[in-house]
Parts: C-alpha cells; sequence; structure tokens
C-alpha cells in the first residue's frame, strides 16, 4: 500500500477499539494492538505461558508506535466515555507471576497496559462480574507431545506430558504437577464435578497437525476431587 493510500494510525486503533468494544463490552490494549495487525494471537499466547519476557518484544512496531497508538486508544476511551478497570495479568505457568507488558517495567505504562475500558451502559453488577473474570488466573496448560523425543530444561528426564517454559519444556514433577490425576474428555458432567472440588487444575492439549491448532484432550485434577466426583455419578 502506497503512502498516499495508508489508512492512519488514528483510524485503526478506533475501528480496533470499536471492534472490541461491540464483541465483549470492554476493550484493552492487547485488543487494540492485535486489531491493527501489530500483535499476533500466537505471541501472546507466549507471552501467557511465561515464555516471553515481556509483550513489548513481540510487538511488530518500535516504541514510538506503540506509544502513539496506546496515546490514540486511551484518547478514544476518554472521549467514549468508557470506564477504566484496571486489571491483574498472571502467566499461564504453575508459578502464577505477574506479567510483564513493557521493555521498561515503568509501572503507569505497565498500568496502561493492564486497563480494560469497560462501557458505561453496564450495570455496576456486570462491571464487578467482568472485572472479576478478567483478573482471574487463566488455566494452566498441560501439553500432550507429539513425539516422547523431549527433555526437561530442569531434570533432563521427560514423559508423556510437559510445560512449556521460557528455557523449553518442563516435566511434571518439576512443576509440581506430577500428583494430579488426568481425566480424559468426553464426559462433561464429570469433568465438571471433578473440576469444581478440585483446588488446582491444568488443562491438557495436544497439536493437530490437520488443523494446526492446540485442541483440548482432558483435564488434571487432584486425584480426591476425581474420585469424588466418580463417586457422586454412580450414586445417582
Amino acid at each position: 500500500m502506497s503512502r498516499k493510500n495508508r489508512v492512519p494510525l488514528s483510524d485503526r486503533v478506533v475501528t480496533a477499539a470499536e471492534a472490541a468494544l461491540a464483541a465483549q463490552h470492554f476493550v484493552s490494549a492487547i485488543d487494540v494492538l492485535t486489531g491493527i495487525g501489530w500483535l499476533d494471537s500466537g505471541a501472546v499466547e507466549r507471552w501467557r505461558r511465561g515464555q516471553i519476557d515481556c509483550l513489548e518484544e513481540v510487538i511488530q512496531t518500535g516504541l514510538p508506535g506503540i506509544s502513539e497508538a496506546m496515546r490514540l486508544f486511551q484518547a478514544w476511551a476518554t472521549a467514549r466515555g468508557l470506564l477504566p478497570s484496571e486489571t491483574a495479568y498472571v502467566d499461564r505457568t504453575a508459578r502464577r507471576q505477574i506479567l510483564r507488558f513493557s521493555r521498561s517495567g515503568n509501572p503507569a505504562i505497565e498500568a496502561a497496559y493492564r486497563t480494560h475500558w469497560v462501557s458505561p451502559e453496564l450495570s455496576e453488577k456486570k462491571r464487578e462480574r467482568m472485572a472479576t473474570k478478567a483478573s482471574r488466573a487463566l488455566e494452566l496448560v498441560v501439553i500432550q507431545p507429539l513425539s516422547t523425543e523431549w527433555t526437561c530444561h530442569r531434570c533432563g528426564g521427560t514423559g508423556d506430558l510437559l510445560m512449556m517454559e521460557k528455557p523449553g519444556p518442563a516435566c511434571l514433577r518439576c512443576v509440581g504437577l506430577d500428583d494430579l490425576a488426568y481425566l480424559p474428555a468426553g464426559n462433561a458432567l464429570l469433568t465438571r464435578r471433578a473440576k469444581a472440588n478440585s483446588t488446582r487444575h491444568a488443562v491438557v492439549v495436544r497439536f493437530s497437525r490437520t488443523r494446526r491448532r492446540y485442541e483440548r484432550q482432558g483435564l488434571m485434577v487432584e486425584p480426591q476431587a476425581l474420585a469424588d466426583a466418580q463417586r457422586d455419578r454412580e450414586a445417582r
């Protein structure tokens, strides 16, 4: 696209923000940066899994461009009368560390990234529920590898399941999840009960070569929670 025909950044930001707001009644910096094409959803997922130090490392433009997009986004949100709601972002590792957005780690910049802008048309109760849901830690993800030829970067071991960390794959023993029991997908009611009774759980996924995406295979839950759920099912 020639410079003459290029859509101004301000228009691209507004279009992305309006689309996200219409779809979910709130909009975040990630929504906008993804919507304008500067941030890949796969990179966001790797960041959420703790494999990337900070989100700005994978935003496909320099810091001046990022700063301008953030300025335009905040100006639009303020002009639209949206309500700011600072949201917690923690990674999808067993350590549940706070995710970092900026290279500098400046608290004001981090807060700007974490802020979700919410529609004032929602009731206070709905806004509270939305804020609680947004701040809830994402589920842990355990991978069922296509090949057993992998090595834990911590202990040098291997296994049928792994969790990805920034240095590489880690076995469940090293990440503290080896005491959980595997519940294959297929029985939705049993899965819901076991998950509800388990203080810890992790989703098990496997990569599909045909669909080119990770697909859910089951759930890791505490053995007692699974036993209780199975007993409840049999008692009915």
